[in-house]
């Protein structure tokens, strides 16, 4: 059986989590500004249920992948505090694979909203 004292504990240190790196990451306000857009859009274009679960997948994938990459960020620091030529591997790695979702992501909103803002005939 699930321990709810547990459960309600785990949900409150995710909560903290991102409440922390929303204040402290600059580059992950402005994914959540794109994501509103990006969600805003699609109820404006009125996106099909598959649409939907592709917008939403690449949402939560970009912004898991800047939630880890600071995660890494703050215990490479922590290990190593010092500059150390394999502690920016491991940061400008991890920041790759943000900019590797982030590339992908805006991918994914032209093939959703280009047809959809060319059939409104919005430009």
């Amino acid at each position: 059986m699930i321990e709810l004292k547990k459960l309600t504990k785990s949900f409150a240190h995710a909560y903290r989590g991102l409440k922390v790196s929303i204040k402290e990451e600059q580059n992950l306000r402005i994914e959540l500004v794109f994501c509103f857009i990006a969600l805003s859009m699609g109820i404006y274009f009125q996106l099909v249920p598959l649409e939907w679960i592709i917008l939403v997948i690449t949402i939560a994938l970009v912004i898991g992948a800047e939630l880890f990459n600071t995660s890494l960020e703050k215990l490479v620091d922590l290990a190593s505090p010092d500059l150390h030529p394999l502690a920016k591997k491991a940061k400008d790695a991890a920041a790759a694979a943000v900019f590797i979702f982030s590339f992908m992501a805006v991918l994914v909103g032209l093939y959703l909203f280009i047809p959809k803002i060319l059939s409104h005939n919005l430009f």
